[in-house]
C-alpha cells in the first residue's frame, strides 16, 4: 500500500510526458535541429522544478520511504568527464530519438520497436558497471 502513491506519480508522470508530447519522436528531432522551442521548454521546467524540489528536500529534511533523512552530496564543479558524459548522453538520446525516461513510457503506449532501446539502455549500463572502476572518476 505504501507504494501506491508512487505507482500513481509514476502513472501521472507517464501521462503527461505523453500528452506533452515530451515522448515524441518527431518533437525530439524538432529540438535537436533546433526547430521548435517546445522541448527545451520542457526541459527547463524539468530543472527548475527539481531545482525547487531540492532545495525543499534539503531545508525540510525530508525522509524517504524507509523513514531516513535524505541526505544529497554536493557534486565537484564540472569537470572534463562531465562534458563527455552528456555529449555520449546526447548522442544515444539522438540517435534512438529517446531518453532513459520516456522508454517504458513508450513500451507502454505499444512502440515495442522501443524494447530494442531498453536492451540497449540496459547494455550500456552493465558495460559501464564491468569497466568503471578503469574509468577516471
Amino acid at each position: 500500500m505504501k507504494l501506491l502513491k508512487f505507482i500513481l506519480v509514476g502513472f501521472v508522470f507517464g501521462v503527461v510526458l505523453t500528452k506533452s508530447e515530451a515522448v515524441s519522436w518527431y518533437r525530439i528531432y524538432e529540438m535537436f535541429h533546433f526547430q521548435s522551442f517546445h522541448m527545451y521548454g520542457i526541459i527547463m521546467t524539468a530543472i527548475i522544478t527539481g531545482v525547487i524540489g531540492i532545495q525543499l528536500i534539503k531545508r525540510n529534511k525530508a525522509k524517504d520511504i524507509t523513514g531516513k533523512t535524505i541526505e544529497i552530496q554536493d557534486k565537484e564543479k564540472g569537470t572534463f568527464r562531465y562534458w563527455i558524459g552528456g555529449l555520449i548522453f546526447g548522442l544515444g538520446w539522438a540517435l534512438a530519438g529517446t531518453c532513459p525516461g520516456p522508454i517504458f513510457i513508450l513500451i507502454g503506449g505499444g512502440f515495442m520497436t522501443v524494447g530494442l532501446v531498453l536492451i540497449g539502455a540496459i547494455l550500456g549500463t552493465f558495460i559501464y558497471g564491468v569497466i568503471k572502476d578503469n574509468l577516471p572518476h
